[in-house]
């Protein structure tokens, strides 16, 4: 298992932060997710042999927020 935190912008309000959980959660390999809009950060917790960050990435700018590099 890996860990990962992202800078996400544009999360405001708690619906953002079920947003992007939701679309993480859809990824294959996905142990935890939890976003928080007041650090405007992701955590997650994955298996790497099931997923890459550019995938968990792309998930969360589809759904209309964007990850910072």
């Amino acid at each position: 298992m890996e860990k990962l935190i992202l800078q996400v912008e544009g999360m405001t309000c708690g619906h953002c932060e079920l947003a992007v959980q939701d679309a993480v959660r859809k990824l294959p390999g996905i142990k935890k997710v939890k976003a928080n809009k007041h650090k405007k950060q992701t955590a997650v917790d994955y298996d790497p042999a099931q997923v890459t960050p550019e995938q968990i990435d792309k998930a969360i700018n589809d759904t209309g927020y964007r990850v910072l590099s």
